[in-house]
């Protein structure tokens, strides 16, 4: 990993998804009665793709405008778990975004909040933390956080990915990448071009842009360089999921992710379609449950009482109709790579259960050498940690049995596997859960850890 944290600009706004089943008509009207309701919240906007690169692991200073009003305060807190905010003030309300949905499918959007952002008399934060990026993101949804520090991007050293916005202003000359869709980059054209390419090449010239990529949702992107090099780039696999909202954050994300750490612009957008093509596949944004501290009288809080087993937590989770997540392993000398999976692990959904191996166990499965930190003080640590909801002990080589007690809806695996290698995927699917792969974080493994100690002694 290369250079410092990823500086996203732009507007964020507060995304709630209101769950439920709709199984009849209103008597009144032909529109469906939604029932047996779940309120998930999570950061959108600017918010969102903030919250994706924390959840790959990167260290993350948002720059953006909040009101002061109760949609501000639970975006806020909903940020302070993953990011470092710079606030800029707002004029007007936070921006909400509600999505009545059932059975995963959007029926219904509503739209809230009139705040514009604006610069104030302090704009030194700003200054500092675009001055230590190792990549700055724009995501623009033009309510003018990026515009008010566009000096400041016009200044500053590290890559920069502007993601724009139809009611956003042009991206600063220099970008290293300017990733708009299929539709955006036609109004960014301002007249009729005779396909992508075109308009992809012709913004490059007018934007003074190292590359334009533009994003075509199934048919992955349209990559032109300022060298004039045009190149298509598809997806890995036929995109199978329905839920596109998120997407495009999730592709500038990764881009800027791959550029912050040395990746060419070629290699990024591939990437960055790859990423955003399993995201699709997931579920996309709906599936992202960030933690978000209990608030006192809140409705469907899942964890304002929290349990004290994991037996009781999962009881408590299924009872509030959550979602629950859970994995497993050693977690012997823990490291930034299981952080980074347990991060993401806990973004899928309401609450984390961590199963861990006993000491016994471990020794089966590692050696006599092993584990190096004995389980009271492994356990001690992954509770420590504030993605993590509730620590349980397994004796036996897998926790195929927990699973069986725990029920979880997802389980969440690391590394190079597939649903059907792992022993414990039938005990998931026979608890009716999924199993999800994530991948693991390059150069980060307790053996190694174990090793390089061994060299310095």
């Amino acid at each position: 990993m290369k250079g410092g944290p990823i500086v996203v600009v732009g507007d964020a706004l507060l995304d709630v998804d209101i769950e439920g089943d709709a199984d009849r008509l209103c008597p009144d009207a032909p529109v469906p009665v939604v029932h047996g309701r779940v309120e998930h919240r999570r950061p959108g906007g600017a918010g969102l793709a903030a919250l994706l690169a924390a959840n790959d692991g990167a260290e993350v200073v948002l720059i953006t405008a909040i009101g002061e009003d109760t949609p501000g305060e639970r975006l806020r807190a909903l940020l302070s778990g993953f990011a470092e905010v710079v606030r800029l003030p707002l004029r007007g309300t936070t921006s909400r975004k509600t999505r009545i949905r059932a059975r995963g499918q959007t029926l219904l959007r509503l739209d809230s909040g009139d705040g514009r952002a604006w610069r104030g008399p302090d704009g030194d934060r700003a200054a500092t933390a675009l001055r230590g990026a190792g990549a700055v993101l724009v995501s623009d949804y033009g309510r003018g956080a990026a515009d008010t520090v566009r000096d400041l991007l016009g200044r500053r050293t590290a890559p920069l990915v502007w993601d724009p916005h139809p009611s956003g202003f042009p991206p600063v000359p220099g970008c290293a990448l300017v990733t708009p869709s299929e539709a955006e980059a036609a109004l960014l054209y301002g007249r009729p071009a005779a396909g992508v390419e075109q308009a992809a090449r012709h913004l490059v010239r007018e934007l003074h842009a190292e590359a334009v990529a533009v994003t075509r949702g199934i048919d992955g992107a349209v990559l032109c360089t300022r060298a004039g090099r045009v190149l298509r780039v598809p997806p890995p696999a036929p995109i199978t999921g329905s839920d596109t909202c998120g997407a495009g954050d999730r592709f500038a994300a990764s881009a800027a992710l791959a550029l912050r750490d040395g990746a060419s612009v070629q290699d990024a957008v591939t990437v960055a379609v790859t990423e955003a093509t399993h995201f699709v596949a997931a579920g996309g944004a709906a599936t992202l449950r960030p933690a978000e501290p209990p608030q006192a009288g809140r409705p469907g809080a899942v964890l304002d009482d929290r349990p004290r087993t994991a037996v009781e937590l999962a009881a408590t989770v299924r009872a509030a109709g959550g979602r629950l997540i859970a994995t497993g392993g050693c977690f012997d000398l823990l490291h930034a790579g299981h952080v980074s999976l347990l991060r993401q692990a806990r973004a899928l959904g309401d609450a984390l259960i961590v199963c861990v191996n006993s000491d016994a166990s471990v020794r089966r499965l590692k050696g006599p050498g092993r584990p190096v930190v004995a389980e009271p003080d492994r356990v001690e640590i992954l509770r420590a940690l504030g993605c993590v909801d509730a620590v349980v002990v397994f004796e036996q080589d897998t926790p195929c049995l927990l699973i069986d007690h725990l029920r979880p809806d997802v389980w969440v695996k690391g590394g190079d596997y597939t649903g059907q290698e792992l022993p414990e995927a039938e005990a998931v699917r026979r608890a009716g859960g999924e199993v999800v792969v994530l991948p693991s974080v390059p150069g980060h493994s307790t053996t190694g850890l174990i090793l390089a100690a061994q060299e310095v002694v």
